[in-house]
């Protein structure tokens, strides 16, 4: 899967592809947002 339309970013040794980036971009603000947001129905209870 090795076309000329793939956009590869480098950045000095370090190099990924856009495709690659975007979605672990999307994976850690997912996760971002399990660890901020609270559990449903977890307000009333002690």
């Amino acid at each position: 899967m090795n076309t000329s339309s793939d956009i590869f970013l480098t950045w000095g040794v370090f190099g990924i592809q856009l495709g690659n980036l975007i979605v672990i971009v999307a994976m850690l603000a997912v996760f971002v947002l399990a660890l901020v947001l609270p559990f449903p129905g977890s307000r009333g209870r002690k």
